[in-house]
């Protein structure tokens, strides 16, 4: 299956790079990141290589949920700067050729926005969903804090509740379920419309879509959602061609083909990122009934099975040309590369798998060093879901230098947004920088290799060799990647022609004799000579 949809040029090869705003930098010495401290780290994101950041939520908040409950999708926060900060922050990075991507929170907005304000006193606004006893089931709904009286529907949190997009089944049992074409879905179609087109005008090269499932209620297998985004798509391609929009489903056989140029392998919707990173610490659930370990395991007891049958799920879906899986290091609401038991040692081998695989590859802030997940920490913002599901250790201070502060921010260190990484040995951008043989340059080399590589794109062709230990693939019909996520050598037999191929990025592996041997926690990109 072929897609005749346009695509942004720019994003086929792209490496893109999550930035947590509150603890990337800090540029005004609050501590609290902010876009004066994000435009002085730009040029580390240009020599690492990166393509496109994405930031999670700049606007105007309470920080019930870390920005996650916006009260104005049109100014950046003020703890973050103004919004002529961001223009200038979007300038400065794509004359470094970076772009800038923004999230959007698409379903739910703060209990403080003016729209919520506005609809708990006027009966006939339909922005929300409201109804005038409680609802089912009985704990998503809250009252009602303006003269209206009855409920409202939550999304997440009490204090973020769930725009009006309609329902997928209306019911007359159950009267709140507006149609997906009533006044008020249309007027939020329209507001999704208007929010984007501002950014865009500004600069903005994208949107991440939060939560872009929840949009239609009561909606068996996202089909009214789906429209929703298609029409959205169709709107882009006419009127900001360019543009990028990445979704947060976590399931890109369905939110892809129905619009989205990209979108991401999650924890919490799909097993296969879960049976490549997971751990068991940090973020968790006891619902998910994957067993452990999983692939990138020391002690070699998983598999690689259901990452390629998720995977090659997606792929059918989604068609050639059609758009991408992005495949991320972590994210704000899941546990880093760097968890419990898994060493930055081990994590050269998940970086050597994720810039050789057809993906959209995205590094969450700090992987690329080998920031560690910190455990025990407490609620800030909303971090805390469950004694399981601690999202607050993915989200420390970036460290960009030796010291008590990390180079974070030139506050004192109890005042920062959260507590820096204090282990002795943590890494930090400086001295890696001044070590040729770190993560952080290994990651910058295989970034650069994925740009000068067609091969290793999302456009060459993949053949998967063997699916244990070690893992093994050819891309492009020329380059063969052999990756060991285990303590324990291993090897397999390879079919012809690889005999004397090229060593382009390599570390413990070795091919002679129609066999590739790799020793523990080895890879090796190597490329077919004649």
């Amino acid at each position: 299956m072929t897609s005749t949809r346009p695509q942004p040029a720019w994003l086929a090869n792209s490496v893109l790079y999550q930035i947590y705003p509150q603890t990337f930098a800090d540029g005004d010495g609050d501590g609290i990141g902010d876009l004066a401290g994000a435009l002085e780290r730009l040029d580390h994101l240009a020599w690492l290589g990166v393509d496109a950041i994405w930031f999670s939520p700049l606007f105007a908040s309470p920080f019930a949920d870390a920005g996650y409950d916006v009260s104005d999708y049109l100014t950046v926060a003020p703890r973050y700067g103004t919004n002529d900060d961001l223009v200038a922050l979007v300038e400065a990075a794509r004359s470094r050729g970076i772009r800038v991507l923004l999230d959007l929170v698409a379903g739910h907005t703060s209990d403080q926005h003016p729209w919520f304000r506005e609809w708990a006193s006027d009966p006939s606004d339909g922005r929300y969903v409201w109804n005038e006893r409680v609802g089912t089931p009985a704990g998503i709904w809250c009252p009602v804090p303006g003269s209206r009286g009855g409920y409202y529907l939550l999304n997440f949190y009490p204090c973020q509740p769930a725009l009006n997009f309609g329902y997928a089944r209306p019911d007359p049992r159950q009267p709140w379920r507006d149609p997906v074409d009533a006044e008020g879905p249309r007027a939020n179609r329209q507001a999704l419309k208007d929010v984007m087109a501002h950014w865009f005008d500004l600069g903005i090269s994208g949107f991440r879509v939060d939560m872009a499932a929840s949009l239609v209620k009561d909606d068996p297998g996202h089909v009214e959602t789906g429209r929703l985004w298609t029409e959205v798509r169709g709107w882009l391609d006419e009127t900001y061609p360019d543009v990028a929009l990445l979704s947060e489903w976590g399931e890109p056989a369905v939110s892809v083909p129905a619009g989205f140029h990209a979108d991401f392998f999650l924890q919490f919707s799909n097993p296969a990122l879960r049976s490549l990173w997971h751990t068991g610490v940090g973020t968790h659930d006891p619902n998910w009934s994957e067993p452990g370990p999983f692939f990138f395991d020391a002690e070699g007891g998983g598999g690689i099975d259901v990452f390629l049958r998720e995977w090659r799920r997606a792929t059918d879906a989604i068609g050639t040309g059609g758009g991408h899986v992005a495949l991320p290091t972590a994210n704000h609401d899941y546990a880093r590369l760097v968890t419990g038991p898994r060493t930055a040692e081990q994590a050269r081998s998940a970086f050597a798998f994720l810039m050789t695989w057809p993906s959209l590859p995205t590094i969450y802030y700090g992987d690329e060093i080998g920031m560690r997940y910190v455990e025990d920490l407490p609620d800030t913002e909303g971090s805390i879901l469950s004694p399981l599901n601690n999202r607050t250790g993915s989200r420390t201070p970036m460290q960009w230098e030796p010291g008590p502060g990390a180079g974070f921010s030139t506050a004192s260190p109890e005042d920062f947004y959260l507590p820096v990484d204090p282990s002795p040995d943590r890494p930090d951008v400086a001295t890696q920088r001044a070590d040729e043989g770190s993560l952080l340059h290994l990651v910058k080399r295989l970034v650069a290799l994925r740009h000068t590589t067609p091969a290793l794109g999302p456009s060459g062709s993949l053949e998967v060799l063997t699916e244990g230990y070690p893992f093994a693939y050819v891309r492009g019909g020329t380059h063969l990647v052999v990756v060991n996520p285990r303590r324990e050598p291993a090897a397999v037999d390879l079919p012809g022609g690889w005999d004397g191929a090229r060593d382009l990025e390599v570390e413990g592996v070795r091919v002679s004799g129609g066999r590739a041997e790799a020793a523990g926690f080895g890879f090796g990109v190597l490329e077919r000579v004649g």
